[in-house]
């Protein structure tokens, strides 16, 4: 391992010194208009260097937003980052306990890419994935109690935050880059049945070196599905840097003919403009495109990771200070006279009571009973007549019926 660190730096010298290179500001965007009238959109300039492509052109730097969107951006990206806290306290206190998987630092990826897609859009991501299930439908209350295996979690506290499902939103799969193949299936859906809609799989750069990754971009081309395979660099699969485990980091352009998009994750309006592009170039009939967003995590790979083994406390202390996403929008906001330092204080109580209470409320949800654990297995309506249990003499009936109070310890 010792000999590996030491080659790293070898290893960063073989991107070239002309290549440009993708920035991670979270608070480069200019004003373009004077704002006259706070009701009505105004135009801002995205830095240059926001994104980079690979066979196909960039999205325009000049963006149109509106006060009420970046507000409401500001008050989501604070939540799912109170959310998050949260269960990093409850964790700490043996409430969660097993896995558990964080985003501080990447709202900006979450809350950008919903607020550029649309509610009949299809979103599937990997672990890392509670903000998606929130955004796509889901409640504070329904991921912590689910992170906390209570009957009022979102899958009936049986799953855990890699089971967690809404209509639009897929689940955060815990399978490395297995999520990626069953989005391009997602996406073929949508393609046989005439929808003009997308579909975005979510992955880590960790996952990048996934045979099935590249079987799915494959297939992806040859049908020309409607697409976003995005890959969430935050710079470190578990504890490896991107730089120590991929020969080829610029993750946008591995796609071989699949066109790719590099687009600064730190930044809420370059996120949401990148994503408004990418839905626009797949349900026009330009078949996949592979997006690429530089970010950022805070915190470890897990809960049981303390992130500080394999790059130092004053890197992840850096990047908190200077490319924090939320204190960019918040720089935004404030220059651009949007809204006052107060008004934003009063956006973030807003957003750790409506957490406070979705965890209390959470807390007091009961445990999943015995029978429980018989349920959720089929479709409801097409479950079989019986099934057996852990032993042979172990078998349940269809439908279950039980009277109040009921343990089962053996067969009906």
């Amino acid at each position: 391992m010792a000999s590996l660190a030491r080659i790293r730096p070898s290893i960063a010298r073989r991107i070239p010194a002309f290549a440009r290179a993708i920035q991670t500001s979270a608070d480069t965007t200019q004003l373009q208009d004077t704002i006259t009238d706070h009701s009505q959109p105004f135009t801002v300039k995205l830095h240059e260097e926001s994104f980079r492509s690979y066979r196909c052109d960039l999205p325009t730097l000049d963006v149109q937003v509106q006060k009420d969107e970046l507000l409401k951006m500001y008050k989501d990206m604070q939540t799912m980052r109170r959310m998050e806290m949260a269960a990093d306290a409850l964790y700490k206190a043996k409430l969660i306990r097993g896995f558990c998987h964080l985003a501080i630092g990447q709202e900006a990826v979450s809350v950008g890419l919903e607020y550029g897609i649309t509610p009949e859009d299809r979103v599937i991501t990997a672990y890392r994935c509670h903000p998606f299930a929130v955004m796509r439908g889901g409640t504070i209350k329904g991921v912590i109690a689910e992170l906390l295996g209570r009957q009022a979690g979102m899958s009936n506290g049986k799953g855990g935050s890699m089971h967690i499902f809404t209509p639009s939103f897929f689940g955060g799969n815990g399978i490395v880059g297995a999520q990626v193949p069953v989005g391009a299936g997602i996406a073929f859906a949508q393609k046989y049945m005439g929808q003009k809609t997308a579909t975005f799989a979510l992955y880590g750069d960790g996952a990048s070196n996934q045979g099935q990754v590249f079987e799915a971009f494959n297939m992806a081309k040859l049908w020309d599905l409607p697409c976003v395979f995005v890959c969430e660099n935050n710079k470190y699969g578990m504890g490896t840097s991107a730089e120590r485990s991929s020969s080829n980091t610029e993750y946008f352009t591995r796609g071989d003919k699949i066109p790719g998009l590099q687009v600064n994750g730190m930044d809420i309006i370059a996120s949401r403009h990148a994503v408004q592009y990418a839905r626009k170039w797949v349900t026009e009939g330009n078949g996949p495109l592979l997006m690429e967003f530089v970010t950022y995590r805070y915190g470890g790979h897990s809960m049981s990771d303390p992130g500080t083994t394999y790059r130092t406390r004053e890197e992840v202390q850096r990047m908190r200070s200077t490319q924090d996403p939320i204190r960019g929008l918040q720089r935004y906001i404030e220059e651009w006279g949007l809204a006052s330092e107060q008004d934003l204080k009063q956006l973030d109580k807003e957003a750790k009571a409506e957490v406070d209470q979705a965890v209390e409320e959470a807390k007091q949800s009961p445990e999943p009973f015995t029978k429980d654990l018989w349920t959720d297995i089929y479709y409801k309506g097409t479950e079989p007549p019986f099934m057996r249990g852990r032993e042979r003499e172990e078998v349940r009936r269809f439908p279950l019926s039980f009277s109040p109070g009921t343990t089962l310890t053996t067969g009906i």
